[in-house]
C-alpha cells in the first residue's frame, strides 16, 4: 500500500521544504486541503509550485472544493497542473460545506451537489479534447494524462459516495477504520451497480502528528481551529504515536485502502522522518 503525506498549512512557505524532503522519502504522494474564508495557501498555485521542487511525488488537492470555483477555468488550470507536472497531478474533489466559503464565492450552498455534477461533466469533455459548448471550442492545453488527471471523489452522504461511480477514478475518505469501511464498501457497491470495469482507486486519510508535545499542541491547535465550524468535532481523530499510526495503516490495508494519506497538521517538519521511521 502506497503512503502519502498531507501537509500543513500555517506555514505555508515552508511548504518547499516539506515537498523536497518528503520527495527524497518512501511517500507517495503530496497532498493539500482548500478552504477560502480561511488563511490556507490556494491548493492549486502551491502544489504547481511544488511540482517544481519535485520530481517523483504525485500532488493531490485533498479536497479541492469545486462548486467553489468557475468551471472553465478550473478545467484549464488543472489540465495545466497535470501537463506541467507530468502527470503526476490527482483532483481530489468534493462539494464543501462551509457556508461562508460560498457565501464568498457567490455560489448557492444548497445546489452544491448538483454544481459539482455538472462541472464534473464539463471537465471530463474539455479534458477530452472536446469543444467547451456552444460558441466556445475547446480548452487546452491537454492533460499529460490521456483524458485528464486521475479524480478522486471525498464524499460521506449516500448520494455523494455514489458520485464516484459517475465520474471518479476513486474514493477520498477522511474517516478513521470504522467508519471507512462501510464507506469502502458502499463506493464499491455503487461502481459495481454502474457497470464501471475493475474497481475504484480506494483512498484513506487519517490526521497524525509525531514528536515532542510542542508539535503535538500545535497539531491540535490547527485542527481545532479547522473543524470549529462542526458541532461534534469528537470524530475526528489524532493519531500521536508510532504504534497508532502502525495500526491505522494495518487497519486500512485489511481494508483494501489502495494508500493512505498521512495528514500533517503541525509545522514540525522533523515529522517527516518520523513517519518514514514508521514506514
Amino acid at each position: 500500500m502506497n503512503v502519502g503525506l498531507g501537509l500543513p498549512i500555517t506555514d505555508p512557505p515552508s511548504l518547499l521544504s516539506w515537498a523536497r524532503r518528503a520527495d527524497a522519502g518512501p511517500f507517495s504522494t503530496l497532498g493539500l486541503l482548500d478552504r477560502l474564508v480561511y488563511a490556507n495557501p490556494e491548493p492549486l498555485v502551491t502544489l504547481a509550485a511544488l511540482a517544481g521542487a519535485t520530481t517523483r511525488i504525485r500532488l493531490q488537492t485533498e479536497v479541492l472544493l469545486g462548486p467553489l470555483r468557475e468551471t472553465a477555468l478550473l478545467a484549464k488550470q488543472t489540465a495545466t497542473l497535470d501537463l506541467m507536472s507530468g502527470g503526476r497531478f490527482t483532483l481530489g474533489v468534493g462539494v464543501g460545506g462551509r457556508a461562508d466559503d460560498h457565501l464568498a464565492a457567490g455560489t448557492d450552498i444548497r445546489t452544491r451537489g448538483r454544481r459539482l455534477d455538472a462541472q464534473l461533466a464539463t471537465l471530463r469533455r474539455v479534458w477530452s479534447g472536446e469543444p467547451y459548448g456552444q460558441g466556445a471550442g475547446p480548452i487546452g492545453p491537454a492533460p499529460a494524462r490521456e483524458g485528464g488527471p486521475e479524480v478522486l471523489i471525498g464524499a460521506f452522504a449516500p448520494a455523494a459516495l455514489e458520485r464516484v461511480a459517475r465520474w471518479g477514478d476513486g474514493y477520498l475518505c477522511a474517516s478513521p477504520p470504522a467508519m471507512a469501511d462501510g464507506l469502502f464498501r458502499s463506493v464499491e457497491r455503487s461502481w459495481s451497480a454502474a457497470g464501471r470495469a475493475g474497481r475504484p482507486r480506494l483512498v484513506a486519510q487519517v490526521n497524525v502528528a509525531l514528536g515532542p508535545e510542542s508539535t503535538i499542541e500545535d497539531a491540535r491547535e490547527a485542527m481545532g481551529a479547522y473543524y470549529a465550524f462542526l458541532d461534534d468535532p469528537g470524530w475526528v481523530g489524532l493519531l500521536t504515536t508510532p504504534r497508532q499510526v502502525h495500526d491505522a495503516l494495518t487497519a486500512f490495508t485489511d481494508l483494501g485502502a489502495d494508500e493512505v494519506v498521512l495528514y500533517c497538521w503541525a509545522r514540525d517538519a522533523d515529522q517527516i522522518d518520523r513517519l518514514a521511521d514508521v514506514l
